[in-house]
């Protein structure tokens, strides 16, 4: 055991006497690449430039665009806010453009028209297709908002959208109604809520007692979905006066019919009469 001491002792009087570096090293930070395939390390790419020169070789891309939707019944102000959202991008030095339905023609052809009297040039097109030709390439490319008035009647919007947004970069502004006078989903602006940066619901003022409106009643006996008119036909109403008004004019309905069919079947009566 003496021995075996001394040999220890007389091992570690050499190590000092010859300026060995300690048997114990300090951890060091290991390169985080060492254990990676020299291979595939061969093919690594910072994903950062590393250089100017690099940096200027990388091709820039188109800014993303965005999509808003504007929705609710009749009267409830989508055209004014509309148009106060586009005014303001064009204040803000956008460049700006407004297409609505040419269907609609109750105020101006060539105009958005609020219900209350406020204006705003546009494009009246049957599909909104065609606006980049109509438009100008050129002019196009230097565009930055789009409005839609009406939305519901273009049947590609959901196309046109995805094309305006997510390739050339612009932002859509939608605006029309979301249910026609029955409560179903009206043409394609449902259709466009998954693209949506934002939804947006308006309601209304009913008309039979002053509670926010969120349905449309059809005065009238036509059935037919599609009825462009202003408030001699429709008028916003809460759910409970949409129910009540639904029952009466199926009433009235009914009675017209009744009446019509008498004087069919009885014409030297009504003549009579």
């Amino acid at each position: 055991m003496s021995l075996h001491l001394s040999l220890l002792s007389l091992f570690i009087l050499i190590m000092r006497a010859l300026s060995f570096p300690p048997l114990f090293f300090p951890p060091k930070i290991l390169n985080p690449f060492s254990f990676c395939n020299p291979k595939s390390m061969a093919s690594f790419k910072p994903s950062i430039p590393l250089t100017s020169d690099s940096a200027a070789s990388v091709p820039s891309s188109r800014t993303s665009g965005e999509v808003h939707v504007i929705m609710g019944p009749m009267f409830a102000g989508k055209t004014t806010a509309l148009l106060r959202r586009i005014k303001s991008e064009g204040n803000n030095g956008r460049n700006v453009a407004m297409i609505k339905s040419s269907k609609d023609t109750r105020y101006a052809i060539d105009s958005v028209v609020t219900h209350d009297g406020a204006k705003f040039p546009c494009w009246a097109l049957s599909d909104l297709s065609s606006f980049r030709q109509n438009f100008g390439g050129e002019a196009y490319e230097k565009l930055d908002v789009i409005g839609i008035d009406e939305a519901q009647f273009f049947e590609d919007l959901y196309d046109f959208c995805c094309m305006a947004a997510d390739h050339d970069g612009k932002t859509i502004i939608v605006a029309g109604l979301d249910g026609d006078y029955l409560r179903r989903s009206f043409g394609s602006v449902l259709e466009i809520i998954p693209l949506a940066d934002t939804v947006t619901k308006l309601t209304a003022r009913c008309e039979l007692c002053g509670k926010r409106a969120f349905f449309t009643l059809r005065k009238t006996e036509e059935t037919r979905t599609e009825l462009i008119a202003g408030a001699d036909v429709y008028m916003p109403v809460c759910r409970q006066h949409y129910v009540n008004g639904q029952v009466l004019v199926k009433a009235a309905r009914t009675v017209v019919e009744s009446h019509k069919f008498k004087s069919d079947t009885f014409p030297e009566v009504a003549a009579v009469v």
